[in-house]
């Protein structure tokens, strides 16, 4: 039986690997760290935004920059969080955004397909 906190762990877990950028795997510290935004009542659409937030402006910029170092672990999205929550964004902009990042994510999701049929 699968309770709230742990529905909404997997939730955020499933999110967070199918973005660019971040590991194939959640980890421990990951699954850890969801279960805190679920024990401080974070909605998912919060974390969801702030994931898209987070993602777009890190992805999304001249292609003469040099790429950012993978993302490591769910704790970077924190900041991204706490502006969500302060009310930095309104929901027609991270549709906006979510569609800007959409073929990074099709191609994460084609990665994460291929790694668990490899393994």
């Amino acid at each position: 039986m699968t309770t709230a906190r742990q529905a909404y762990i997997n939730a955020v877990v499933a999110n967070y690997v199918r973005l660019p950028g971040t590991p194939l795997r959640a980890s421990r510290g990951d699954r850890q760290f969801a279960g805190v935004l679920y024990d401080r009542h974070i909605p998912l659409r919060v974390v969801y935004d702030a994931f898209v937030l987070a993602v777009t402006r890190r992805e999304i910029r001249s292609p003469d920059l040099p790429r950012h170092p993978a993302i490591r672990t769910l704790h970077f999205f924190r900041g991204a969080i706490d502006e969500v929550l302060q009310g930095g964004t309104h929901g027609g902009y991270i549709q906006y955004l979510a569609a800007k990042i959409k073929p990074l994510v099709a191609q994460k999701e084609q990665e994460l397909t291929r790694s668990r049929t490899a393994g």
